[in-house]
């Protein structure tokens, strides 16, 4: 069974960096696309940034220019670099591995996520 561990996550100013890790346990990532979610408080979870077995990125628009997704096959990680941040992008941050070409139907069970709070 795969487990995944999210972490990086923090208080930062608008305008700072942060970068996000997301560790595996139980399998090889290097099998699956990967993708960055996030969910704000009384919204749904949605899917920022996604990285193919291919490494081909693609992003929200939300996020495009200031996110940037990789993946690191042999340290059984992804991450997430996070630049320009906005208020906006407070959240409980979570990594999982998507299906197909959906934004909601994942193949992992979800790790305990990251919180990112972003405020002066």
């Amino acid at each position: 069974q795969v487990q995944l561990v999210e972490s990086g996550g923090g208080l930062v100013q608008p305008g700072g960096s942060l970068r996000l890790s997301c560790a595996a346990s139980g399998s090889r990532l290097s099998i699956y696309d990967l993708g960055w979610y996030r969910q704000a408080p009384g919204k749904q979870r949605e899917l920022v940034a996604r990285i193919t077995t291919d490494d081909i990125t693609s992003y929200s628009d939300s996020v495009k220019g200031r996110f940037t997704i990789s993946r690191d096959n042999a340290k059984n990680t992804v991450y997430l670099q996070m630049n320009s941040l906005k208020p906006e992008d407070t959240a409980v941050y979570y990594c999982n591995a998507p299906i197909g070409t959906s934004n909601t139907f994942v193949r992992l069970d979800w790790g305990p996520g990251t919180q990112v709070t972003v405020s002066s």
